[in-house]
């Protein structure tokens, strides 16, 4: 168990002054890493003129308008109307909100080993019953089914309001669909009249070697949500769709869909600093090419070389869930904080903040090569 006194970039130190290289980012929110100076700059800037104020829509607040404005300009032309959240299982009840309301239907299909959150909402849409066996009834009309196969996408049909899937898988251990996968995909929901949800809360903010890891594929969704990497460490979220569709929460009822935190002053002002970063010093490129140093370093190796994932969102299958966790154990031991994915406990997770430098890197990939010396299982 680590107890932490403080963290700064890449480190995280506990009480007895040891430092841990964080190689998770804290399930990909820190991707400028701790307390980036930039960040912390907002936030102080923000925190002297005004917190919270109102329920969020009531007033007009720049940091909210600033932000949005710096994510249209990033996105597709059809996602230019930013609603914010607290969270992104806030952001994906969001989204199946919006695609019943725009559709008039209630199915919403989503994919195995899919994680979306763990309120009632996107627990619904949560690929493992393990998880969901304990909560139910959950939402009706969920309907779940293999992902990255294409036979399944004949389950999409007129009477689907949404399909809601993650661009690259996280939980499930870092799973790139297919590119045929995704354009059929989107071809399918077109044909219906199903609104694609893409759920980037894990793989997005340029963690994928793509700003938006939906780039790789050559597809735009209806919605998109956000959060994790977002706030460089505080909770926001966001769904993003055209206004034509997001004006519709306006009206029939008044306030169909309302959140109290939801766009707080100073979480919005850390998010522009965070995407700010990103863009202008291409963390996205440099997640793609730490990904090309870390398959090549492991290339040859009998345990690490079947790596998998985009950019710094990454898995390495072992034989099995004992195996994987000695290897976490043995790598905290050592000083270095890695994980396992929640329905793939024999994958290491590797998923550094996009500014690791060269040096702390390598340092890192030693670490989980001596960790995996002298494994008997």
């Amino acid at each position: 168990m680590l107890e932490v006194d403080s963290a700064s970039g890449i480190y995280i130190t506990d009480q007895q002054g040891k430092k841990y290289i964080d190689f998770i980012s804290g399930i990909a929110v820190s991707n400028v890493g701790h307390r980036h100076p930039k960040v912390v700059e907002a936030i102080e800037k923000q925190l002297k003129k005004y917190m919270h104020l109102m329920v969020y829509g009531e007033y007009v607040q720049s940091p909210q308008i600033k932000l949005a404005e710096k994510l249209a300009m990033h996105l597709p032309a059809n996602l230019s109307s930013v609603y914010f959240t607290n969270s992104g299982a806030e952001a994906n009840d969001g989204a199946m909100k919006l695609a019943k309301r725009a559709t008039g239907r209630t199915e919403i299909v989503y994919f195995e080993k899919a994680y979306h959150g763990s309120t009632t909402g996107a627990l619904s849409v949560m690929g493992d019953e393990f998880f969901k066996q304990a909560y139910r009834p959950l939402l009706p009309d969920c309907k779940m089914i293999a992902f990255n196969n294409l036979n399944q996408l004949k389950e999409i049909s007129s009477k689907t309001a949404a399909v809601i899937v993650e661009t690259i898988q996280g939980e499930a251990g870092a799973i790139v669909p297919d590119l045929c996968f995704m354009q059929q995909l989107r071809k399918r929901c077109s044909e219906t009249g199903a609104l694609l949800i893409f759920d980037e809360v894990q793989c997005g903010f340029g963690r994928s070697g793509k700003l938006w890891a939906f780039e790789h594929f050559g597809v735009v969704p209806d919605i998109l949500t956000l959060s994790k990497g977002m706030g460089g460490g505080l909770p926001i979220g966001a769904f993003i769709a055209s206004k034509e569709l997001m004006n519709l929460l306006t009206h029939n009822p008044i306030l169909g869909h309302i959140t109290t935190f939801g766009g707080n002053a100073i979480c919005c002002a850390a998010s522009l600093a965070t995407l700010t970063l990103i863009v202008e010093e291409k963390l996205y490129e440099r997640a793609a090419e730490l990904e090309k140093v870390i398959k090549k370093r492991f290339q040859n190796h009998e345990k690490l070389n079947k790596i998998r994932g985009k950019g710094l969102m990454l898995a390495i299958p072992f034989k099995n869930q004992t195996e994987n966790f000695k290897v976490v154990e043995n790598c905290f031991q050592q000083k270095l904080i890695t994980d396992w994915f929640l329905f793939a406990d024999h994958c290491l997770r590797i998923a550094p903040p996009l500014i690791i430098d060269d040096q702390a890197l390598h340092d890192s990939l030693d670490i989980i090569e001596n960790a995996c010396e002298n494994l008997d299982v």
